[in-house]
């Protein structure tokens, strides 16, 4: 039957008017920032900036563009990019902030209230929990973390310490995708079933290069930090890092991270209790460790859950590039950054639709927002780690070659010494993951 009430179908204004029950945060639109004037310096938030590329560089701007925020320090291991984010800064704020290459040295300022991490992915656990621990709230680009082990002390810290944590998944804070998941949540497409996250996309390959001097200015052993010490490699730098082990997660820590995340919030999912996944580096067979081409299948009771990633084909499904979907008994509902529809189970049957919203900027205002009240943000640490965890499983999976059954309630793989072992890694000294 199509999705309808007593009263006539479903239109996307009945749907808003008649929801109650998920909380949607912070619904802002295209205008966001429109009119917004900088508040009395004894109000705004005294932030450090640990890592200034080009994602730390967009966060920074949209920090200042909320008018509640002071750009105090910018703390990079590249001194290029450290340049480069010194004076968006001073143009956009009008003064100067300090610069750092030791993140450490941010922390033990006084005067800075919060810190926002921006770095590769092995660098998020250690100075979130070390933040948390000197006083500061902390906004940390996804994926949380590295491993399935620096996410559970990841909210070990920030819950003992009392600190603002948000995962920078500002999907969460789109007011489209807030109305999506209040869709799926009110039962209208019935029992869900099935759910997909996917993305397809053309990225060049990565081809081999010889190791060779780090640029100047660049701090590279501080880079590497916890990672395995090795030479200098072009391919392993920036934005590259993303596909290979030492320092990210894959095209599934990347952008699955993103999608898996609304599944997981409109699902209210727990913990799979198996994992498999097929793939590897079908298309361009080059440098890169992680794969061009894979699907993960999570396995729920009542449940299969999927991730599929190509990064070597535009074509896509709904048309769009990435999205999520959620197949229901009644109707199935697709959620993109374009907007959302809702495709009922009747045959010409059509649904409300809903057309895209600002995420970004409304997502750091949250967290403002989040600092000052001491609420829990739109995607706290706990609910960022649900599908952080996926990622990782996906991708020991994938590592391994093998199904896994997990324990999510042990946070342990039955009867896989090899694949515990990777719910953790080996820290290259002095830098080891804190005591929380």
């Amino acid at each position: 039957m199509p999705i309808v009430d007593t009263v006539g179908p479903l239109t996307r204004r009945r749907f808003l008017k008649q929801s109650t029950g998920v909380a949607l945060g912070t619904s802002l639109g295209i205008s966001l920032f429109a009119g917004c004037k900088r508040a009395p310096a004894s109000e705004r938030i005294r932030i450090g900036l640990i890592g200034v590329g080009g994602q730390g560089q967009s966060n920074a701007e949209f920090l200042i563009k909320t008018g509640l925020a002071d750009i105090v320090t910018i703390c990079d291991v590249d001194d290029s990019q450290a340049g480069k984010a010194s004076r968006l800064v001073e143009d956009l704020q009008g003064e100067k902030a300090n610069t750092e290459k030791d993140f450490r040295r941010v922390l033990e300022d006084p005067d800075i209230e919060a810190v926002v991490i921006s770095t590769p992915d092995h660098w998020h656990a250690i100075p979130t929990i070390l933040a948390c621990q000197a006083g500061k709230d902390v906004y940390v680009e996804k994926p949380l973390s590295h491993t399935i082990e620096e996410g559970r002390a990841m909210i070990e810290a920030a819950r003992r310490h009392k600190r603002v944590v948000q995962m920078g998944s500002q999907q969460r804070s789109g007011k489209h995708y807030q109305e999506a998941i209040e869709m799926v949540r009110s039962g209208k497409l019935g029992a869900i079933r099935f759910a997909r996250g996917w993305i397809t996309h053309v990225r060049p390959p990565v081809v081999a290069k010889d190791d060779c001097e780090a640029p100047a200015g660049v701090d590279y052993d501080m880079w590497l930090g916890p990672a395995p010490e090795r030479a200098f490699n072009p391919n392993r730098f920036h934005y590259e890092w993303r596909w290979f082990w030492d320092y990210g997660t894959g095209e599934l820590g990347n952008w699955g991270v993103h999608h898996l995340d609304i599944l997981v919030w409109g699902l209210n999912l727990g913990q799979p209790q198996a994992v498999y996944t097929h793939g590897g580096n079908f298309a361009h067979r080059d440098a890169k460790e992680t794969p061009d081409t894979q699907l993960v299948v999570y396995e729920y009771p009542d449940l299969t859950l999927e991730w599929e990633h190509r990064t070597w084909s535009r074509l896509s499904f709904s048309d769009n590039r990435s999205g999520a979907v959620f197949s229901g008994t009644e109707g199935s509902l697709i959620v993109t950054r374009d907007g959302y529809e809702v495709f009922p189970n009747e045959k010409d049957a059509k649904g409300p639709r809903g057309k895209g919203s600002e995420m970004h900027g409304a997502h750091i205002l949250n967290f403002l927002e989040c600092v000052k009240s001491r609420e829990t943000p739109i995607s706290d640490v706990e609910e960022g780690n649900k599908a952080a965890v996926l990622c990782h499983l996906g991708n020991i999976a994938y590592r391994l070659g093998r199904r896994l059954h997990w324990n999510g309630s042990e946070r342990r793989f039955e009867g896989d010494d090899e694949a515990n072992a990777m719910l953790t890694k080996q820290y290259r000294g002095p830098w080891v993951l804190p005591n929380v």
